[in-house]
């Protein structure tokens, strides 16, 4: 993981993200990370946090698929995500890369 940055929108987040290439909606194509979970990395994290009610929190990955070069997002809102397959992979995906920063 590169960079994490907090915006006010999502919506922010994913400009930001499509203006540096990444144009691939993995919400839409998630089998693609199911399929090949070692081919992904999280290369950026927009988190974005509700002003009054933690139901509003939503992370923004920004994801490539090392195999293919292909970049997309992820958006995870703070409950649909807890229960999915991808959101268990891209949770370890980015614990995994904060163990790395450590050494």
């Amino acid at each position: 993981m590169k960079k994490m940055y907090h915006y006010a929108t999502v919506e922010k987040a994913l400009e930001e993200l499509k203006d540096k290439g990444f144009s691939v909606d993995f919400n839409v194509e998630e089998k693609q990370i199911l399929a090949s979970p070692n081919s992904f990395g999280i290369v950026e994290i927009y988190r974005y946090e509700g002003m009054s009610d933690p139901d509003d929190e939503a992370t923004v990955y920004g994801i490539e698929n090392f195999t293919t070069g292909e970049r997309g997002v992820f958006v995870a809102g703070n409950l649909s995500f807890a229960e999915s397959d991808v959101a268990k992979i891209l949770l370890k995906l980015e614990i995994d890369d904060r163990k790395n920063e450590d050494f």
